[in-house]
């Protein structure tokens, strides 16, 4: 009987230490600005721009290695092509999908953003007004 007990207390223990809880949360920030994607104010770059991010995690719950939205936002613009460098250029119908690909010793955590991409150009009679 105490070896019985025993093992059901070294199960429910290695249980507990295997287990955890994790929650993952998002902040958007809005800087104010406030743009008009009408007439002819902007031109398409490209359309469908695709980064993603991968992670690494042990078991599935051991965080390695996390999927930063900052490294899917890097290769989504390095995706474009072309140089966007001194542009005024920015992202339009952005999505965000998570995804994670779950093995038995392992999963693979995935962010990926899509975007459209314009620029915005001058058009006859705009206002080109610089903050002081």
């Amino acid at each position: 009987m105490k070896r019985k007990n025993l093992a059901l207390v070294l199960c429910s223990i290695s249980l507990a230490i295997l287990t955890g809880c994790s929650t993952e949360g998002e902040f958007r920030q809005s800087t104010g600005t406030s743009v008009s994607l009408a007439g002819n104010n902007y031109k398409l770059i490209k359309e469908g721009v695709r980064g993603t991010s991968s992670g690494f995690r042990l078991l599935g719950f051991i965080r390695i290695v996390d999927p930063t939205h900052a490294d899917a936002k890097a290769s989504l613009y390095e995706s474009v092509g072309q140089p966007l460098t001194g542009r005024s250029v920015a992202m339009a119908n952005e999505t965000e999908d998570r995804s994670s690909l779950y093995l038995i010793l392992f999963s693979i955590p995935k962010i990926t953003i899509t975007a459209d991409l314009v620029e915005f150009i001058d058009t006859p009679g705009s206002a080109n007004v610089t903050p002081k």
